[in-house]
């Protein structure tokens, strides 16, 4: 038989060819370094994943920001932070563009750390060391000191909430002058002083009388400040009642251990309350948090409650778009698709997985389109049961719970391809890590099943979504093939526009770049 290097069939020879080797060792497909860092910031979090210990991300992203321009990093950090919704990342470009671009980031630092908890986060990242330093230093010191002296009262007693840093700790490095006597008091009770109690803000001064005497009243302070002392079921009540919708998704098994919902009325406040649209477009919920709040909501939560975290999955959704022609939508099922989404930490990993964001992504798009297959795919595709009138939970229920084999990511074009199916768009959502149909080809298999399938669909398109920050892709992208990161919002829009022919391939860091400082 003639040699197959050689004389190859067409397909194997107008693949291109492949240039990184993934976390199995398989073939796959680089990203540009612009791609790569855009990749971690919306997907990264520093913890440990399936194939990855958390120390290697600090190190790739101070690599990867040596290689781009410094305009770049600073608006990286802006999408993440305002699109991604992310936390961790942000707060470290932020860190790294005052050693490598100072001039830029007092533009990027006012748009990404907008609350306590950011700046408390860029505090700590700039003394750990990771970027090069370990104190704070002239500009990122008076960037922090700015941040203080221009906060309301409110936001700062939110921002007392939290150690390591806390905010006295931050206070005490950078030494903001207060700009009245009431907010030097302030500053003085945060550090532990002995101010005059009539000079502080209204909410302390009853703060301090409610550690004396609880029968005085629940003050209007952050419910962490005052889970340190006995309440009873009123002041749970209280509390629940003038709870914002983040802290009331976050504890409702944490309200029904205390009795809220024996109080009359208080399973209809807080149910309303998370229906809220206006609520739930303030708190830049993402979908999956709302299914992981109602997949942990325990017996003690009222079923009416239950019931409205499935209306708010609803809302929170309903910016996934319509799309035109047949789609076909694969969520990866394998094995390293359960580990947590935001990768392990101890004591504070996540309960939410790789799989059940991939199942979010398809059981949305569904949904919302009635021209959607879902190809659910580890080794080979698996199938499952769906009904597009079920509820999004549900459905994104099913489809975590089946699969856990090795990654097959050519497996669902493959079967597209047997049956010789009609199909406008695919959208794969993955971790890319394929390796059971690795290849001695020069390009991956996946690549080569695309290249058969584009035989039949002329005008097909894929995107593919990746979930973890891996750095390779199984889709080389061209004119055809989006690669995209992360489990935002953003993400439906991207598919959309893409597959609209709005956006070519490249898109996503072209968006990015068209940000204004």
């Amino acid at each position: 038989m003639a040699n197959k290097s050689v004389f190859a069939g067409s397909v194997g020879r107008l693949l291109p060819r492949a240039d990184r080797k993934n976390r199995e060792g398989a073939s796959a497909y680089g990203y540009s370094a612009e791609h790569e860092l855009v990749q971690l910031a919306v997907t990264g979090s520093f913890n440990g994943t399936f194939y990855a210990a958390a120390q290697e991300q600090p190190r790739r992203v101070l690599e990867l920001c040596a290689q781009v321009e410094p305009a770049f990093i600073a608006k990286t950090a802006i999408y993440a932070r305002e699109k991604a919704h992310m936390k961790d990342m942000p707060a470290f470009l932020i860190a790294a563009l005052t050693v490598v671009a100072p001039a830029l980031a007092p533009r990027a630092f006012e748009r990404v750390i907008d609350n306590g908890k950011m700046l408390r986060t860029f505090v700590q990242i700039m003394r750990s060391g990771e970027i090069g330093r370990k104190s704070l230093g002239t500009m990122p010191r008076r960037l922090v000191r700015d941040w203080l002296e221009n906060a309301n009262e409110q936001t700062l007693i939110r921002a007392s909430v939290g150690q390591a840093p806390s905010l006295a700790d931050v206070i005490k490095m950078v030494h903001p002058k207060p700009a009245n006597e009431i907010r030097g008091a302030l500053y003085g009770y945060f550090i532990g002083r002995d101010p005059k109690v009539e000079m502080l803000p209204t909410a302390i001064q009853r703060f301090e009388t409610f550690k004396v005497d609880a029968t005085a009243g629940v003050p209007n302070v952050p419910f962490q400040l005052l889970t340190a002392h006995n309440l009873d079921q009123a002041a749970w009540v209280k509390i629940a009642r003038d709870a914002g919708w983040q802290m009331t998704r976050m504890n409702l098994n944490t309200f029904a251990r205390h009795g809220v919902f024996k109080e009359k009325g208080m399973e209809d406040v807080i149910a309303k309350r998370l229906r809220s649209e206006v609520q739930i477009k303030r708190a830049r919920v993402l979908p999956y948090k709302l299914m992981m709040a109602y997949a942990m909501a325990g017996d003690r939560v009222p079923g009416k409650v239950r019931s409205a975290l499935q209306d708010a999955m609803e809302i929170a959704t309903q910016n996934v778009p319509h799309l035109k022609g047949n789609i076909a939508v694969c969520p990866d099922v394998s094995g390293s698709m359960r580990s947590p989404i935001t990768g392990y930490r101890r004591g504070s990993t996540s309960a939410v997985r790789c799989v059940d964001v991939a199942a979010l992504f398809a059981s949305a798009l569904m949904r919302q389109n009635r021209d959607v297959r879902v190809l659910p795919f580890e080794q080979r595709v698996v199938k499952v049961d769906l009904n597009e009138r079920d509820s999004i939970v549900t459905n994104a229920a099913k489809l975590a719970k089946i699969g856990s084999g090795g990654t097959n990511c050519s497996a669902p074009l493959a079967l597209l391809n047997a049956e010789r199916a009609k199909v406008d768009l695919v959208v794969m959502v993955s971790d890319n890590q394929s390796w059971v149909d690795a290849s001695a080809r020069r390009g991956t298999e996946t690549m080569a099943e695309w290249q058969r399938l584009k035989r039949t669909n002329r005008d097909a398109k894929l995107v593919c979504i990746d979930l973890q920050p891996y750095g390779t892709t199984q889709a080389n992208e061209q004119t055809d093939v989006l690669n995209v990161g992360g489990f935002s919002d953003a993400v439906f829009e991207t598919v959309a526009a893409f597959a609209r022919g709005q956006y070519g391939p490249g898109y996503w860091v072209q968006h990015i770049k068209e940000i204004a400082l």
